[in-house]
């Protein structure tokens, strides 16, 4: 088992940041996962990403990092969906050593907010999300 930890992180005030609340601009943390510049080291980063996708609409990189075992042969974004904030709740596992991982979070949305524990293996060394489980508020 791995170590557990609870990270909060409030979307950032200034424009250039990343949406996944962390203080680097999006050019330089999700986006250069976005764009094939790197691939994300930690299952939490690659969940990060993955939120950051959805705020921005990126259903290419989504299919592209979910595991081929579970993923759709499609995804429609709802152009209307407005992400206002991530919270990184718990990781376990999910680090270079590790060949799985779970990311619990709770991501919110104008209206609600979404609890989910997601799963995450590695593919051919890459993080790939496998599945999450809704969670209750």
């Amino acid at each position: 088992m791995g170590a557990v930890s609870r990270r909060t992180t409030r979307p950032a005030k200034h424009a250039a940041s990343c949406p996944c609340g962390l203080p680097e601009p999006y050019e330089r943390c999700c986006g250069r996962c976005h764009s094939g510049q790197v691939a994300a080291p930690t299952a939490e980063t690659l969940m990060r990403s993955r939120y950051s996708a959805f705020v921005k609409g990126d259903a290419a990189y989504l299919l592209r990092t979910w595991h081929p075992r579970t993923r759709p042969e499609r995804l429609d974004l709802d152009p209307g969906m407005r992400w206002t904030g991530l919270d990184v709740l718990g990781t376990s596992d999910g680090s270079a050593f590790h060949s799985t991982g779970t990311v619990t979070f709770r991501a919110s949305y104008r209206g609600g907010s979404l609890h989910e524990r997601s799963r995450f293996e590695r593919v051919g060394g890459a993080w790939a999300y496998v599945d999450g489980e809704f969670l209750d508020e």
